[in-house]
């Protein structure tokens, strides 16, 4: 299931709209082909949520039409399907209509919804429950592929002092710049959440220790450059943990990583700290 919203998700949105179409195609000749007493109605549903969830409400109404207009002309032209009264297919039309965009809209609130409980509501990044959630996956993909991840765990040095001297509304600003700074800087697939005050999380899939490092040291000079436009008085404490073996949690996960950023901190501030987990780096280049 997994690969299938996944296949979806990188779909563009001109072959999500040909996939779609194409459902609702094929759903209205089997209903041509099948008798008038077997309801097919349900199945447009399918295209219908596809078009919706991975392309908006405006694609998933667009289906909605799509489809209503294939079961009218399945009844009114090509199943020769009689009524007692002529509008009454007309009628029927118009139901259906109505109760596709009520899916619509159903749909597409219940994927705000979700998608506002995983976003950090400052950053507009991932949250920490957002970042737990992806995290398992990319764990169990792990167990499958035995592919090396990598992990790191970014604090902002002297933020406090930011709030204190500049304000909190400074301390939001240099928030949102850091986050878009790391994000406009990594790959789709990467997992990205903002943990908590002043802290971040990234998760990069299939990257071993020797690519973490060439990786980190570009970041950590993009975010410095960042601070500096802004005026900003403050550097970042990373620590990272390259994955060759499973760790027993996401949590274990994070608590490596988290201890990892904190001797950093303690040895002075301004630095990375590496580590790996199952093996050496040299055994697992």
């Amino acid at each position: 299931m997994n690969s299938i919203i996944k296949y979806l998700s990188a779909l563009s949105q001109k072959s999500l709209m040909f996939l779609t179409f194409t459902l609702v195609l094929i759903i209205g000749l089997c209903d041509a082909l099948i008798a008038p007493e077997v309801g097919f109605s349900f199945f447009y549903l399918v295209p219908i949520y596809l078009s919706t969830w991975f392309g908006g409400k405006l694609k998933g109404m667009f289906i909605s039409c799509v489809s209503a207009a294939a079961w009218f002309i399945d009844a009114q032209l090509i199943g020769n399907r009689s009524y007692s009264y002529a509008f009454i297919p007309y009628w029927d039309t118009v139901v259906r209509l109505g109760f596709y965009f009520i899916i619509v809209f159903l749909e597409s609130a219940l994927k705000n919804a979700l998608t506002q409980a995983s976003l950090d509501p400052l950053t507009l990044v991932g949250n920490r429950r957002y970042f737990y959630e992806q995290a398992g996956i990319e764990i169990q993909k792990f167990l499958r592929h035995k592919r090396p991840f990598t992990v790191a765990y970014i604090d902002i040095d002297d933020f406090k002092t930011v709030n204190d001297n500049l304000g909190h509304d400074t301390g939001d600003n240099l928030l949102k710049a850091v986050a878009q700074t790391i994000k406009n800087n990594i790959r789709s697939i990467d997992i990205f959440a903002r943990q908590g005050g002043d802290e971040f999380v990234l998760m990069l899939a299939e990257t071993n220790a020797e690519s973490a490092r060439g990786i980190f040291t570009k970041l950590q000079e993009l975010l410095i450059e960042t601070v500096r436009k802004n005026r900003w008085r403050v550097t970042f404490s990373i620590g990272v943990v390259t994955f060759y073996s499973s760790p027993d949690s996401v949590h274990d996960m994070i608590k490596r990583v988290d201890s990892l950023m904190y001797s950093a901190k303690r040895s002075g501030k301004n630095s990375i700290k590496y580590d790996i987990y199952g093996g050496s780096i040299e055994e697992n280049k």
